[in-house]
């Protein structure tokens, strides 16, 4: 089975029409597939496949009723399963440890040719443990500033995540990235080349296993909600800059033009291939199943197993909110590097970020000061 994460840097993008459709053009081409919604607390494939609300779906699951094979439903399409998520339970954030672990175990046992998995957006670890459940998943963007510089950053996260998974906890190279990842000024120029020239010095053993699941590593993109065919080569700089600053190699599936029939298709209840399969966005995602299609499978060896960190502490959520901000501002130096940021959209972008950064330290502060003076009222009791 080759499983399909399919995610993006930030939400509005296109991600789910691209999930549910592509699972509908892999069960025409007469593949068995299971798409999987799993953007809990924000659940709304089923809204893009046109299926009512579901009764049972991931969420009923998790909170421990019913099985797992009784939420996997079929659709009207042919071949198709869906496994809806579930807006009444929190987000895929807040699982826990044994969760995700379950979770991760039953997709792996699915019995289908495709696993189409619609990930949340945005960056936190276990939405890039389960895109790393497969080397082949796919980064949807679109050629706004924001949207470019979060799928690069998508990318790059990924990137290293799958550094933190390969190397032992107690290992040489663990150490020198945590103590590197600690200095901002370091963290800012951490091109993965450079990385493992480093690594390979102090700890052979961990650079080795590192490159062989980077070898495998071969993540897609895909540039939709384009409207002049220039956009289309920002497409080619964020490939340029994976292979310049990450050492990767990543596959450019296709662009995906801005069609007014995909808002019509919603309306109607219908996926644009049902509804227009002749249009300009269903002849995109055809095409993009064609190369799916083509694509051989890839997996990382049975010894690689996605890291799952337990939770943070208020200090240490602060420190994650600056090394993001950190990697953020080295994304902005990689792309502006490549051309796929002009300078204006640099300057505009940098102050976008900081006001990100103030706002993310405002509302970890609050949640402090909440528990610390409930704290105190229990303690009175």
């Amino acid at each position: 089975m080759q499983i399909i994460p399919v995610a993006s840097g930030k939400g509005g993008v296109g991600k789910s029409l691209l999930s549910a459709n592509l699972a509908i053009a892999l069960g025409q081409a007469g593949k068995k597939v299971v798409l999987a919604d799993l953007d809990l607390g924000a659940s709304n494939l089923h809204l893009v496949l046109g299926q009512n609300s579901p009764k049972f779906g991931l969420g009923t699951w998790l909170t421990g009723h019913g099985d797992f094979k009784s939420i996997i439903a079929p659709t009207e399409y042919e071949n198709v399963d869906f496994i809806a998520g579930d807006s009444e339970i929190p987000g895929l954030t807040s699982l826990k440890a044994p969760q995700r672990a379950k979770l991760i175990k039953n997709f792996k046992a699915i019995d289908a040719d495709y696993l189409i998995i619609d990930l949340g957006a945005g960056t936190h670890q276990i939405i890039l443990d389960l895109f790393l459940l497969s080397p082949q998943g796919i980064v949807v963007t679109s050629p706004t500033v924001t949207a470019t510089l979060n799928g690069y950053l998508f990318i790059k996260n990924a990137v290293f995540r799958l550094m933190h998974s390969s190397f032992k906890r107690d290992s040489a190279a663990a150490k020198w990235l945590t103590k590197i990842r600690a200095d901002s000024t370091s963290l800012q120029k951490l091109y993965i080349p450079k990385v493992m020239e480093e690594i390979a010095k102090i700890d052979p053993v961990s650079a080795q296993a590192f490159e062989r699941n980077m070898k495998t590593f071969r993540p897609r993109l895909v540039m939709n909600m384009i409207d002049d065919p220039k956009d289309a080569d920002r497409a080619q700089k964020i490939r340029h800059s994976c292979g310049q600053y990450l050492g990767l190699e990543i596959e450019h599936m296709g662009i995906m033009y801005r069609d007014s029939l995909e808002d019509k298709a919603l309306s109607s209840r219908l996926p644009i291939l049902i509804y227009k399969p002749q249009s300009v966005l269903s002849q995109a995602v055809y095409r993009i199943a064609e190369k799916v299609l083509a694509s051989e499978t890839l997996n990382f060896g049975d010894d690689f197993t996605p890291a799952s960190d337990s939770g943070a502490s208020f200090d240490v959520a602060n420190e994650q909110a600056s090394e993001d901000f950190e990697l953020k501002i080295s994304g902005i130096q990689d792309l502006l590097g490549s051309g796929a940021l002009s300078t204006g959209e640099l300057i505009e972008t940098i102050k976008m970020q900081q006001y990100e950064l103030n706002q993310v330290r405002k509302e970890n502060n609050l949640l402090k000061s909440k528990l610390i003076k409930a704290a105190q009222q229990g303690f009175k009791v």
